[in-house]
């Protein structure tokens, strides 16, 4: 093989902060330090679990659990509500830390981020020097522990660096993907879902290995466009650049009601407070989105979404609310009570898919 027909590798770290808004609040106020702490809220709130910190997490406390219900398994606990000011504060101290060695930078929340360090600014060379460099620059600047993947692409990169939490460091490198993507649990594939995971596993397909066997087609057939991906990653092939320009997907805000209801008016007033909130930051972002979405949640915690799109973009607040209030009614709850209520805009540019050649790749040191 020639080397220009040689597969290109690059050199991508995922950095992802441990129990990140939890942390910031143990090192903020010492006497958090050591016990249990849930931030989210209240324990006879209507919240949800943010962040559960490492001595909550083994009482079985996740999350998205709700506060009552974290409270039922760990009552000593301790909850506070978010600091959102504090983290986006700390957050931006991190990236400045990523700076330092890389400009390609995709944010993915505030407490993770995919970096391309193929070319770094230092000329370190090594993406393991690199990635350990950045955790030791966390914790001594910012008293917070990082965990952080690196391997030959952003999928795998992103498994690796919650292999060994707290304040890890995983290498997968080129030689070791082939086995590493083949012993992977299906569950652990992005994109898969305890539902799509459920199908798979009645499909016998329980590892990469079992998902390898079945061709592109039949993966294509049986989960649409994202069997797609799974074909390729599974034979350790993601060309998905790290963008440091990434543009926004969707803006949007909810809220959780203060008790169940279906009381019309009650949601109505909601759906107003939300659709002002969505407004102003599109108009903060200077975006106008051509899909409104409405999501519904139930007092058991099912949920559901309805959507309508238009022709053209908007970002009005009365547009917002008019239409979030007609797919509240084609929603036809009855007698169901809602917990929470949410709305979405997004499409704010037309999208066009195109498949890229599959890069081939050159190997160098890590």
């Amino acid at each position: 093989m020639s080397e220009e027909n040689l597969p290109v590798l690059r050199k991508i770290i995922h950095i992802d902060m441990d129990a990140f808004y939890a942390s910031v609040e143990q090192r903020d106020f010492p006497e958090y330090r050591g016990k249990p702490l849930v931030v989210g809220g209240k324990p006879d709130s209507r919240g949800v679990v943010s962040t559960a910190s490492y001595e909550a997490r083994q009482f079985g406390i996740r999350s998205a659990m709700s506060c009552s219900k974290a409270y039922q398994l760990c009552p000593s606990a301790i909850f506070v509500y978010p600091r959102f000011d504090a983290y986006k504060s700390v957050s931006r101290s991190i990236r400045e830390i990523f700076s330092r060695y890389t400009d390609l930078i995709e944010p993915l929340s505030l407490d993770e981020a995919y970096l391309d360090v193929t070319e770094d600014k230092l000329g370190i060379g090594s993406a393991i020097d690199i990635a350990q460099s950045i955790k030791d620059a966390i914790k001594n600047e910012l008293n917070l522990t990082a965990s952080a993947g690196v391997s030959v692409n952003k999928f795998i990169a992103k498994i690796a660096s919650d292999m060994n939490k707290p304040d890890g460091l995983t290498f997968i490198g080129p030689s070791k993907v082939k086995a590493f993507m083949e012993k992977l649990p299906v569950e652990k594939f992005f994109g898969v879902g305890k539902v799509t995971a459920a199908r798979m596993k009645a499909m016998q397909i329980n590892t990469g290995a079992d998902l390898k066997k079945l061709t592109e087609q039949q993966l294509i057939s049986q989960f649409g466009k994202t069997g797609k991906f799974y074909y390729k990653v599974v034979r350790g092939i993601d060309e998905r650049p790290v963008q440091s320009n990434r543009e926004s997907k969707s803006v949007g805000a909810e809220d959780t009601l203060s008790e169940d209801t279906n009381d019309d008016s009650v949601m109505h007033s909601l759906l107003q407070e939300i659709s002002a909130t969505v407004a102003g930051r599109l108009e903060k972002h200077q975006l106008k989105g051509k899909t409104v979405t409405l999501k519904i949640k139930f007092e058991d915690f099912k949920q559901i979404t309805r959507s309508r799109s238009f022709t053209t973009p908007i970002n009005n607040t009365e547009i917002i609310y008019d239409e979030a209030i007609k797919l509240l009614n084609e929603a036809n709850i009855g007698l169901s009570k809602v917990r929470l209520l949410g709305i979405t805009l997004s499409r704010f540019y037309d999208e066009v898919s195109i498949d890229k050649p599959e890069s081939n790749q050159l190997e160098f040191e890590f």
